[in-house]
């Protein structure tokens, strides 16, 4: 009989032909030794093979046009404490992805994966985590970013349970754009009835939310828009007024519909093209939400070109405006209780397959989009 003193074995194949020779005091031995000798190394990328899987992603490499988005296989692992994996069902397109893909914002790493708003199913959970079960219908928007794929590792307190009443689409519409807008019209700017406030690109995704939920809280709205489909869709969507800004002058029309008293705030996502004429819409102590840049970045503003009307200049985001769990869970509910009601139409206007993001982006810059775009993977 074999000898049972066992040291190192250099094939693991040794153990499947020879176990036969041994008794299991032995065997046991020889697993032992097998482990020892083993590199760490190995060991260890065994174990990591055995946790991770491929999935499709949209990577960028390197930052441009809508061209640089690649389809691609990326590898996914297990979740650790504090984190869940989801496999994505719907994915928002917005215009914070554009920036990112541009570099106008800077991702941390190249490449990256894009998209900051999605919705899934949990499909694992990181060790110790309660409060999550595989099987859960999730959403977040913000961070971290990477939804443009098959399936994402989230930190489990960036998501929240989505109602059975609302579809995985229709909220993968409306976590970033309407947890934008509540934060726009609840708390960076408070709408109140009696208010008269003005709306850029009032058919788009946030957009269509806005002039909705300033209707509703009692405002006047005036939206602007570039085509007479949009327009269409602005008053149906509680425009009370829509300027067609190609056609008309949106300064000239805003001071003729206030009767010259300007408006008490601006929401303006397209930056560059309409930010000095934003500012001269407003009225004396006014509000100048600058929330987005679609048309580029403003020119840089002098402290004197406020001061003519003691006018309030802020460029806000939605993650410094849910930094809590709190915070997250109460914006969330009142935007799913809203569209519970009904008192928020939601427009999946179009849905693209996730491989053909590229095609989304180019799309949604040309203008070519109204309401939500929702990638699907």
């Amino acid at each position: 009989m074999a000898s049972s003193k066992l040291t190192t074995f250099p094939h693991r194949h040794c153990l499947v032909q020879n176990s036969f020779l041994w008794g299991s005091s032995s065997l046991t031995q020889f697993q032992r030794a097998f482990t020892r000798s083993t590199p760490f190394a190995i060991r260890v990328q065994s174990k990591i093979a055995a946790q991770s899987k491929m999935v499709k992603a949209i990577r960028v490499h390197e930052l441009g046009g809508p061209e640089v988005l690649k389809w691609e296989d990326v590898e996914i692992g297990e979740p650790k404490d504090g984190e869940i994996r989801v496999k994505i069902k719907a994915i928002g397109l917005n215009f914070i992805d554009v920036y990112f893909r541009k570099g106008v914002y800077k991702a941390s790493t190249l490449p990256f994966t894009p998209g900051m708003e999605a919705v899934g199913e949990v499909t694992a959970v990181g060790p110790g985590l309660t409060g999550r079960k595989l099987g859960d219908i999730v959403a977040y928007a913000g961070t971290p970013m990477g939804s443009y794929a098959e399936e994402q590792i989230l930190p489990a307190d960036k998501v929240v349970t989505l109602p059975s009443s609302i579809e995985p689409i229709t909220a993968a519409a409306i976590m970033l754009k309407g947890m934008t807008a509540q934060f726009l019209v609840r708390r960076c700017f408070k709408v109140e009835p009696g208010h008269t406030v003005l709306v850029h690109a009032a058919a788009g995704g946030v957009g269509s939310l806005l002039c909705q939920w300033a209707n509703a809280l009692g405002a006047t709205v005036i939206g602007t828009v570039s085509t007479e489909e949009k327009a269409a869709q602005a008053k149906d969507d509680g425009c009370h007024h829509v300027i067609l800004y190609k056609e008309e002058d949106f300064v000239a029309r805003v001071n003729e519909i206030t009767s010259g008293k300007g408006v008490e705030v601006v929401y303006d996502s397209v930056g560059k093209d309409t930010f000095e004429g934003s500012l001269a819409c407003l009225k004396l102590r006014g509000y100048m939400v600058s929330f987005g840049q679609s048309s580029g970045t403003p020119d840089p503003v002098p402290l004197s070109a406020l001061a003519t009307k003691s006018l309030f200049l802020t460029r806000p985001t939605l993650m410094q405006y849910n930094v809590t769990r709190d915070e997250l869970l109460e914006a969330a509910g009142e935007l799913f209780a809203k569209v519970g009601l009904g008192e928020l139409r939601v427009r999946v206007n179009h849905t693209y397959p996730l491989s053909q993001a590229a095609q989304a982006h180019a799309d949604l810059e040309s203008r070519k989009t109204s309401g939500s775009v929702v990638l699907l993977p």
